[in-house]
Formats: C-alpha cells, sequence, structure tokens
C-alpha cells in the first residue's frame, strides 16, 4: 500500500503523530509519502519506504497571500498520479481536508479517484473549527471524507455535537513508542539541572494561550514553599516571553529553566519527578502519555480527553482549570510519599504499555485503511 500523509511539520501534537505514524507504517513495509510545506521536525534521518514531497508556494504581485491550501492541492495531485497512492491521510482539518477533497474532485475528473481519510487533533475541531467563518468549511471537509478519525472519545463527540453530523468517526487514541519512551536508569540531564538534589517538574508544549503554561509558574512558587524544586520548561511558542516576565517577576528565574524547543524528550522527561498539564483544552495530551511512559506521574486539568489518558490516584492526579492551589497540594502530596510516588510511577508505565503502545495502536490505523479502501 502507498499512503500519502499530510500534516503541519511542526512542534505540534499533530504533526508529531501522523509523523510517527508514517515512521511505524513504514517499518512494516508499506509506502509512505509526506506531503507538507517543510519537512517533519521528527524526520531526521534518512528511513527506507519514507518520502518527502515540498509544497512550493507561489510568489506572484497579485496574491497578497500565500495560497498554501491551493499549492498544497496541485502537490497532492502530482503524488498521487505519479507515486501512484492508493490513499491520502491528512492530519488536522483545516485546510488539509479540503485540499484532500479538491485532489478527489480533481482525480475524479480525470475519471480516476482517491479516498482520503481525515484525522481530527483538537482545536482544528475545538477552536479554529468553530470560527464562524470557518464551521462550514470545516463541517462540509469531515463529512466529504471517506474517513474520519478522532484521537479520543470527548473530540468524537464534540464534533458531533458542535457540527451538527452524523458523520461516522472512528476513536484512535494517540500512541507511544514504549522503547523510546521508558524510565531511565541514568539520568545525566538531573544531575545538571537539580544539583541540590531538588525536586524536578516539567512541561512541554507550544506555548499557546491554551496550555496556560504561566500556571505551572505559579504552581512551583506555592510547591517551593514546602520542597526545594526546579521547573523544566521544554518548547517556544506566543507566550514564552509572558512566562519569562512572570518567573523574574516571582523571583524563580533561577529555578524555571527554558530548554526552548528540544528532540531529546526522552532523557529530558527521565530528569523530572512530575509532568504539569493546566491546559484549558487537550483532546488527548500526546506529552503527558510521553511522560507516563518515562515513569513520571502527571498532575493535569479535567479536561477534554485527559481523563481518558489519566487515573485520578492511580497515574496522577486531576484539578479543574486554574486550580492552581489543588495542583500545587497534589504534587507536594507525591514528592513526600515516597510509597505512593513509586505506585503512582509503576502505574504510569504500565498504563501507557497496556493501551497506548505503538504496536497496538498502528494496526488500528491500517485495519481502518483496508475498511475505507474496501468500501
Amino acid at each position: 500500500m502507498k499512503i500519502g500523509i499530510t500534516c503541519y511539520p511542526t512542534y505540534g501534537g499533530s504533526g508529531v503523530v501522523a509523523t510517527e505514524l508514517g515512521l511505524a507504517l513504514a517499518s512494516r513495509g508499506y509506502q509512505v509519502h509526506f506531503i507538507s510545506y517543510a519537512i517533519p521536525h521528527r524526520l531526521t534521518h534518512f528511513v527506507e519506504n519514507v518520502y518527502f514531497h515540498e509544497v512550493e508556494m507561489a510568489s506572484y504581485p497579485l496574491f497578497e497571500h500565500s495560497l498554501y491550501a491551493l499549492s498544497l492541492t496541485s502537490k497532492m495531485v502530482e503524488v498521487i498520479e505519479y507515486e501512484k497512492l492508493d490513499l491520502i491521510h491528512v492530519h488536522y482539518a483545516i485546510p488539509h481536508a479540503v485540499s484532500a477533497w479538491l485532489a478527489k474532485q480533481i482525480r475524479k475528473k480525470a475519471g480516476k479517484d482517491i479516498k482520503f481519510i481525515t484525522t481530527l487533533h483538537g482545536t482544528d475541531i475545538t477552536l479554529m473549527g468553530l470560527e464562524p467563518s470557518f464551521m462550514p468549511l470545516v463541517k462540509f471537509s469531515i463529512e466529504e471524507s471517506d474517513g474520519v478519525t478522532a484521537v479520543s472519545r470527548f473530540l468524537k463527540e464534540k464534533t458531533l455535537t458542535n457540527f451538527n453530523t452524523n458523520k461516522e468517526i472512528e476513536v484512535i487514541y494517540n500512541f507511544i513508542d514504549i522503547e523510546k519512551y521508558r524510565p531511565f536508569q541514568e539520568k545525566p540531564f538531573r544531575e545538571k539541572i537539580a544539583i541540590h538534589g531538588e525536586k524536578v517538574l516539567i512541561h512541554t508544549s507550544n506555548f499557546r494561550v491554551v496550555k496556560r503554561v504561566p500556571d505551572t509558574i505559579r504552581i512551583l512558587q506555592k510547591v517551593k514553599k514546602e520542597i526545594p524544586a526546579k521547573l523544566v520548561l521544554v518548547g517556544d511558542g506566543p507566550d514564552r516571553s509572558e512566562c519569562e516576565r512572570l518567573a523574574r517577576e516571582l523571583d524563580l528565574q533561577k529555578d524555571v529553566i527554558f530548554l526552548g524547543k528540544q528532540d531529546a524528550l526522552p532523557e529530558i522527561l527521565n530528569a523530572a519527578d512530575i509532568f504539569l498539564m493546566p491546559s484549558q483544552s487537550e483532546s488527548f495530551g500526546l506529552s503527558a502519555l510521553e511522560a507516563m511512559a518515562c515513569g513520571i506521574p502527571v498532575v493535569s486539568t479535567s479536561v477534554g480527553g485527559l481523563p481518558e489518558l489519566i487515573i485520578h490516584n492511580e497515574t496522577g492526579y486531576i484539578a479543574e482549570i486554574g486550580d492552581i492551589d489543588r495542583m500545587a497540594k497534589y504534587v507536594i502530596e507525591l514528592l513526600t510519599n515516597e510509597k505512593k510516588y513509586a505506585i503512582f510511577s509503576k502505574n504510569s508505565r504500565e498504563r501507557a504499555v497496556k493501551y497506548f503502545d505503538k504496536n497496538l495502536i498502528v494496526p488500528k490505523y491500517i485495519e481502518y485503511y483496508q475498511k475505507i479502501l474496501n468500501n
């Protein structure tokens, strides 16, 4: 089978999942063609059966803005025709599903067909998709997709409700490479940041407002009143400057470590004791799963798909949005009770292995591909 995958090549979860799925499919002998404006950031080296097709952006004085959706359509049509693709799998509805639908119509006009699957990841439904100017387009692209998947039950229900559609949506959870994300015996990075044996809190995200990254700094402030602690922030985005300002304002600049975008996540996660996810919206929580696979308990908000991933009082704790006091209390409770922490750490790793191992989830995508192709 030859599969085209389109995703955003950036640091967000949808691009990560799409890239890891493509790599997993390639390792099983499928031919995978990534189609995007830049190479996905996790495609760091040559992999057999993986090909990248860059979407060229036309520059013409008449066009004030770039026509990415149309350029993407043209590239899709080209790759479908010359690489003989069996299927297009787009991640994130806007504008990828629309471009795939246009490519499908062009192929139909030529007397040929291509089926496409849309995977919904979250903000394409809960944020961008609810913009009045986008709603009809998102609804149309969902209903015209040959198949639709969502990364959590929450996102499936949200889609059906928000867009008043009866489209059949398959829930296929995000997944993890449990061999890559695992507890390490040696933790050299921890020794560099927790010089005096401090406890380490960690958060990774794209620093958008919806992630509420400043809350992690306020949680650290409260935890430090009881326990010596550091906070490691991984990633970059619109809220980073605000977070740096807040750390200085609270006189925590020496205790909050900004690492920026990083690829060596397993090594960094293994330096931590607790993963913080205070988001106001989270359709699944891939970064929390990465932490759990490393045996790191998660303290998060009770939003979206997080309760499907994190089991309260077993693998971590869940609190209401903005309840910094409770989240800090949960962190302190775990960090001052070695026995409970060990149980939560073990439970976190076991849950990741039992339910979210890529060897369990990737076959579900393959099965779904076959189902759509056979319809």
